[in-house]
């Protein structure tokens, strides 16, 4: 796959069924708070939610060759003391990583954040055993501020989880007018 042949683009409910394939791959949802077999009905109705939304959420995907290859979204806390910080998650197919999609919907994301949405803080959890996906959010200033010992069940297993944040590199200030 070559990176200028990626369009990066927010997702819409007709991604549904691109979102079950993504989703149902085992290589892709053994790593993330997924579950096997994703149903076309859920992905659509929780696109059509995020893309009703005003909470200032963002699901992005990156396209190659019309295939969705990658998603990532970013989904700001509505509580009112934790309205500063959003959640982060992101999947890339099997066949596209190490091909920079995961850079392209980090980058998107992260300028979102810092430039659009008054997010200070960005968090998200990672399995302790998928270096490359610590090594990509090391990359985007995310710092390892915790391990929860056996977060999540998968395959069977309970395992452990980095907790990982990011925060606003640049924060916003005041643009007040010369007089």
């Amino acid at each position: 796959m070559n990176a200028t042949a990626f369009v990066v683009r927010r997702a819409r409910p007709t991604d549904a069924a691109d979102f079950v394939r993504l989703m149902g791959d085992p290589e892709v949802f053994g790593n993330l708070m997924q579950l096997p077999l994703p149903s076309e009905i859920q992905w659509r109705k929780r696109l059509e939610d995020g893309d009703a939304s005003t909470q200032g959420d963002l699901h992005a995907v990156v396209e190659s060759g019309g295939q969705l290859v990658g998603s990532a979204g970013l989904h700001p806390n509505p509580k009112l003391r934790r309205r500063h910080t959003a959640v982060l998650g992101i999947s890339v197919a099997k066949s596209a990583q190490g091909q920079g999609v995961g850079t392209l919907l980090m980058q998107t994301l992260c300028d979102y954040a810092d430039h659009w949405s008054q997010i200070l803080r960005i968090e998200l959890t990672v399995f302790v055993d998928n270096p490359r996906a610590i090594a990509l959010y090391r990359r985007f200033g995310f710092q390892l501020e915790g391990t929860h010992r056996g977060y999540a069940l998968r395959q069977g297993r309970f395992e452990d989880v980095h907790c990982m944040a990011r925060l606003h590199p640049c924060p916003p200030v005041m643009a007040w007018p010369q007089s």
